[in-house]
């Protein structure tokens, strides 16, 4: 079969997303099918399929589309900022898609509400779609409608984009989720057929994994501290600075403790400042992006994960799990 894989956000780029269509075009291609990655590219300025070279250049279509569809025409699409470059790239992005001919395609599998939402308008009829929807786009953008996104109109962007998580769940001929909540947030929240949804857990290359761990790395840890361990993006919706919180709240309590953090992303010099003027400089390391995950996780003691968890938009849970290993006290 040939098999297209497609993202609306920018391939490659840091986070589990990319990381997931990697592993499933590999092992895709282990059992004979043919694969191609599509998405955003270069900092945002064409769609492309990655591992082809093809692409197309966002301004020549986004010029066309800004042309076909000015102000006095559509007055409604240009009240809310948010709106208005959210629907030039979806056209931008579904444009990208016909243009990429997807006749040639077997199956399509996207990774998002949006993409699945674009493809669909323009797949042939023939054509299975499968979407897997690693998480809630609408969730991110109603936190952000709280503070980068802060308009009068942000109710627009809101309506916007809800209407939009339920289009892109329901366009699909299955979605897949990787657990239980994401599949009640849409079933509940955004009402989602719970039979247009299939729960499926993320898989894990052990083997790859426990291979990866015997590597050497660089990276040392202190003979007489504890070491806790944060590895993903450094993003505010990953909640790495109430990590940062938490940890100035330790410290006041014990010292035999150092905290890693690895990952890389656009909060990452805040996240710097935040330890900083938390007097953590000596405590919170900044690793940046690393190859040598398994091995550096066999070093440490405690593995953290946090997240921003919002439920509506008077409600924002905050939450920090800590996951110890048997030889941590």
């Amino acid at each position: 079969m040939k098999i297209l894989l497609a993202t609306y956000w920018t391939i490659p780029h840091l986070g589990g997303v990319w990381n997931y269509m990697q592993q499933l075009k590999k092992s895709l291609e282990e059992h004979g099918h043919e694969v191609d990655l599509m998405g955003y590219g270069e900092e945002n300025t064409i769609v492309h399929i990655l591992n082809k070279g093809e692409r197309v250049e966002k301004k020549k279509l986004l010029n066309f589309l800004q042309a076909k569809m000015p102000p006095s025409l559509y007055p409604d699409l240009y009240k809310n900022k948010l709106v208005e470059y959210s629907e030039f790239q979806r056209y931008i992005f579904e444009l990208g898609a016909a243009y990429f001919n997807l006749d040639q395609y077997d199956l399509i599998h996207t990774q998002d509400v949006i993409s699945t939402a674009c493809i669909n308008r323009v797949r042939p009829k023939h054509t299975p779609l499968v979407a897997t929807l690693h998480g809630s786009v609408a969730y991110e953008i109603r936190h952000q409608l709280t503070s980068i996104h802060k308009s009068p109109t942000s109710y627009m962007a809101r309506e916007y984009y809800d209407e939009l998580e339920r289009i892109g769940a329901t366009s699909s001929d299955i979605s897949i989720v990787a657990n239980h909540w994401l599949e009640s947030v849409l079933t509940e929240e955004f009402d989602v057929p719970k039979n247009q949804l299939r729960v499926i857990h993320y898989g894990f290359d052990t083997e790859a994994f426990i291979k990866n761990k015997l590597k050497k790395t660089l990276i040392e840890r202190p003979k007489n501290k504890k070491v806790i361990v944060y590895i993903g993006r450094l993003v505010e919706t990953k909640g790495v600075q109430y990590l940062i919180q938490a940890l100035s709240k330790l410290k006041a309590v014990r010292q035999d403790w150092i905290c890693w953090i690895v990952g890389d992303g656009e909060m990452k010099k805040e996240l710097q400042l935040l330890a900083k003027s938390s007097k953590l400089e000596n405590d919170v390391y900044f690793l940046g992006s690393q190859e040598d995950i398994p091995s550096i996780l066999s070093k440490s003691d405690t593995f953290c994960l946090t997240f921003t968890y919002r439920k509506s938009t008077t409600i924002l849970n905050r939450s920090t799990i800590i996951c110890k290993t048997s030889h941590c006290k």
